[in-house]
């Protein structure tokens, strides 16, 4: 186990490793670009829809079951799928991400909707906003935290997932992993997966930052009595 450890630590910090086409630097990249891009179709799809859903309360019940749906997917049937369908391209790859994506996010979305007080709405209503106004100047900002977490647990749930990428002979992290499997290399095969888990990691942390910022001046929020 000691020697697979320092086999693993040389991999990860060999200079040779980290440059070139198949380098550590590129696939990383690689990996970045399909996980970013998928998180970012995902949230155009699926914050409307649980605003939607959220501000109507229409649909709640696709919002709860959507994430049921999402942890049920087979998302390497559904690669295999769309490639026999659509031929060798990306399409299969982000096609699995984004479905893989959208019910966290829905869900979440909505759940942070519903748990608004209805007082505050009725408030807002009775002060003559209409229901744009109720939805982004009200409900949005106080369900924000709760979209956050949806988009962070995304985010961790694609940059895992897209390692698939290389299963359909495309880049990213994946490709050290199948690459390593293929080759019995377990040293490759470890090297991938710890890269995979420091980059959601990383991509999390970075979420997080992000959602402080935007919670850092925001005053209490007051009880109705």
């Amino acid at each position: 186990m000691l020697e697979l450890l320092q086999n693993l630590f040389r991999w990860l910090t060999s200079g040779a490793q980290w440059s070139g086409p198949d380098g550590i630097a590129t696939r990383l990249l690689e990996h970045l670009q399909y996980s970013v891009l998928a998180t970012l179709v995902a949230a155009a799809i699926a914050l409307p829809v649980g605003l939607l859903i959220g501000h109507t309360g229409r649909g709640a019940f696709l919002a709860i079951n959507l994430s049921g749906f999402g942890r049920a997917l087979p998302t390497v049937g559904l690669v295999t799928l769309v490639f026999l369908a659509s031929g060798l391209s990306m399409w299969p790859v982000y096609v699995s991400l984004v479905a893989l994506a959208v019910p966290v996010i829905v869900t979440n979305t909505y759940a942070g909707m519903a748990a608004v007080d209805p007082e505050v709405r009725d408030a807002a209503r009775g002060q003559g906003m209409r229901w744009y106004q109720v939805l982004f100047q009200v409900e949005l900002p106080l369900a924000l935290p709760l979209i956050m977490t949806g988009l962070r647990l995304a985010c961790v749930q694609v940059v895992a997932t897209a390692t698939i990428a290389a299963y359909v002979s495309f880049g990213g992290l994946g490709r050290y992993v199948f690459d390593g499997l293929a080759q019995r290399d377990l040293v490759q095969v470890l090297g991938g997966a710890v890269l995979v888990a420091v980059l959601a990691i990383a991509l999390d942390l970075a979420l997080a930052g992000v959602q402080r910022l935007l919670f850092r001046n925001r005053p209490p929020r007051a009880h109705a009595h």
